[in-house]
């Protein structure tokens, strides 16, 4: 395991990381898709076609659980998401699910890496026969699931049970890196991270969900639907996910970030993930007021912290197309 942490900048063409912090809620059963129609924002029904789902699970007023991405392995639906937002999203799909035909569990017997890159593509194809892509994104055996997730770097996720993953790592050599690096890809992307003390503080639009296909408006109702949709058509949503770099600086999950109005700072929002390299820069993923833009100056509250955004790959409504 290599504990050196790069910078953005200073990733190599194509790497591994072990992903420790991974996990999954799985549903099988008769009824698991009509189920879990009814419990997330992301339409369960396309998955079939689509194969992969960005979502989130709310409780009845509109704010976030988890956010996840949902596949189907073996004829089960796995919610992949940090084992951190875990506990409480399954809490409140059991109690739910007992009226249903659906088994819902924690995942206990997969492992998960990843292989990421400028050449990961490459790398994949040395080691499997099938590659996924954006037209294909999920692809699997009886043992094994490969998953692309599309960025700026090209990601692929290997699903397995331990032994199996284990097998499949000794056959390559790459610099591999804790799930740290995994994170600093999500900030990248755009993509919430959810610690325990966010969960049930969002709602979907204030996390970006809408950006990346994590909401459908048109498949009718699901727990917390109401708030959601009176989000999107009544324009009341004021805040939205961002990322932020600063240099030499330290940040932590729950720290409050401001910005400066005049002579004085006032709270902009607060830090919901970190990515610290080991040169003492810092990625910040943070959810802030978003009507900022980048002339505002930020820093982490009670630090000479100047933080700059970071360009994510998609369009907010409340920037210009």
């Amino acid at each position: 395991m290599n504990n050196n942490l790069p910078s953005y900048n200073e990733l190599p063409e194509v790497f591994a990381i072990q992903l420790d912090t991974i996990g999954a809620i799985t549903l099988k059963g008769a009824e698991q898709a009509k189920y879990l129609q009814g419990q997330v924002t992301c339409d369960v029904d396309s998955l079939a076609q689509v194969k992969l789902l960005n979502g989130a699970h709310c409780n009845a007023k509109g704010k976030v659980f988890s956010a996840f991405r949902l596949i189907e392995r073996n004829e089960a639906f796995l919610l992949l998401q940090p084992k951190s937002s875990i506990e409480q999203s399954l809490a409140e799909l059991k109690k739910f699910g007992v009226f249903a035909k659906v088994e819902i569990a924690q995942d206990s017997e997969l492992a998960y890496l990843a292989i990421a890159g400028q050449q990961a593509s490459k790398k994949m194809a040395e080691l499997f026969q099938q590659v996924p892509d954006a037209k294909t994104p999920v692809l699997q055996d009886d043992s094994t699931t490969l998953v692309y997730i599309a960025g700026a770097l090209d990601r692929y996720l290997i699903i397995a049970n331990t032994e199996k993953l284990a097998e499949i790592s000794g056959n390559f050599e790459l610099p591999i890196y804790n799930d740290a690096v995994w994170y600093l890809l999500e900030i990248s992307a755009g993509f919430p991270i959810l610690s325990q003390q966010h969960i049930a503080e969002y709602v979907p639009q204030m996390l970006n969900l809408q950006a990346i296909d994590g909401i459908s408006f048109t498949k009718g109702c699901y727990l917390g639907q109401e708030t959601v949709a009176r989000m999107q058509y009544l324009g009341k949503n004021k805040r939205a996910l961002f990322a932020l770099t600063g240099n030499n600086m330290v940040a932590n999950v729950g720290d409050i970030i401001e910005k400066k109005l005049g002579d004085n700072w006032r709270k902009a929002g607060d830090v919901l993930a970190v990515y610290q390299a080991s040169n003492m820069q810092s990625y910040i993923q943070g959810v802030l007021a978003n009507d900022f833009d980048d002339a505002t100056e930020l820093r982490i509250k009670t630090q000479d912290s100047n933080l700059t955004r970071l360009p994510l790959p998609y369009k907010l409504s409340t920037e210009t197309e």
